[in-house]
């Protein structure tokens, strides 16, 4: 059996590690050591399930060793967490169930299956009142705004069904703040198992980019130019329009898939705007931050890092 560590706080880069770890485990049965885990996030405990699923193509469930923390059992109970992982692994610890829904406040969305437009539905009906509420209260966007973010979460989650071809999850929460940004956030984290965006785009645009295809080129593609596997002018724009609005909000998006990962970086993160060579990983995975917007003209002239613009803006970076 193979044992992967799950790094002490499990996000977004974080998160390699484990994808390394998978790859190197080739067809053997795995156990995920969650023991030493003091802090996820959405995009973390999304990325845990997937992983799951990857491990079972050998053929026997994972095992998962459940964090010790009570704090970060609690908060996967709260996200529903256990409802979804007790049909993946075979679990070892205590699991602690959490009321989630209306009940915890600071939890926008917990882990929700997108398999349908039914389900998208759903979850714009769950999110929208919360989402409105917390956007202009907490993080003080104007309440037209706030109604944007029902929109760019049904885009995120239309993404899955139009493009991965595959089921996925997303889940959402809100932070009093995180390592990087000393004010409250929303934190988004959306991920799938499907064909991801080299796969995607192929059809309609691998010929015209020759050898130079790959997962890098399919997301700066997608991300930085618009291009789609729609030849309908204005169809599956959505992911452009995502990573504008986020930008006008200051917060950050990234997506991971295949070998390759992209990103918007706000002058707040240091994270490299391209990442090559990644441990490969199926589908594809989404990661959004908004951040509370601050007073007025107090961001008044910062530059973004605008992802993967030139080749020559990768580099190295670092963790939320």
């Amino acid at each position: 059996m193979k044992v992967i560590a799950i790094p002490p706080s499990l996000e977004e880069r974080s998160f390699d590690s484990v994808a390394r770890a998978l790859v190197e485990a080739e067809g053997e049965r795995v156990l995920f050591d969650a023991r030493p885990v003091r802090w996820v996030d959405p995009y973390g405990m999304l990325v845990l399930l997937a992983a799951a699923e990857v491990a079972a193509r050998a053929g026997e469930r994972p095992v998962l060793q459940l964090p010790t923390s009570a704090d970060v059992l609690s908060y996967l109970g709260r996200m529903r967490f256990f409802d979804h992982a007790e049909e993946l692994f075979e679990m070892h610890g205590t699991v602690r169930r959490g009321r989630g829904g209306d009940g915890a406040s600071d939890v926008l969305l917990e882990i929700t299956p997108i398999r349908s437009y039914q389900d998208i539905h759903q979850v714009l009906d769950r999110v929208n009142g919360r989402a409105l509420a917390i956007l202009t209260s907490q993080l003080h966007y104007p309440p037209h705004e706030g109604f944007q973010f029902g929109t760019m979460l049904s885009e995120v989650c239309q993404n899955i069904l139009e493009h991965a071809q595959a089921p996925g999850w997303v889940a959402t929460q809100t932070y009093s703040r995180i390592p990087a940004l000393d004010r409250r956030v929303v934190k988004i984290g959306v991920v799938d198992l499907g064909i991801g965006f080299k796969g995607s785009l192929a059809s309609a645009h691998a010929a015209r980019y020759g050898d130079r295809w790959g997962d890098a080129t399919a997301l700066e593609a997608a991300f930085i130019h618009g291009l789609t596997r729609f030849h309908d002018p204005g169809r599956g724009q959505g992911l452009k329009q995502i990573r504008k609005q986020v930008g006008r909000w200051g917060g950050k998006v990234s997506i991971r898939s295949g070998t390759a990962r992209i990103a918007d970086v706000p002058p707040w993160d240091d994270s490299p705007p391209l990442e090559e060579r990644l441990p490969a990983f199926p589908g594809s995975q989404i990661g959004i931050v908004l951040p509370a917007r601050l007073e007025r003209g107090a961001a008044a002239g910062e530059a973004r890092g605008v992802a993967g613009a030139t080749r020559s803006g990768r580099g190295g970076g670092g963790r939320e």
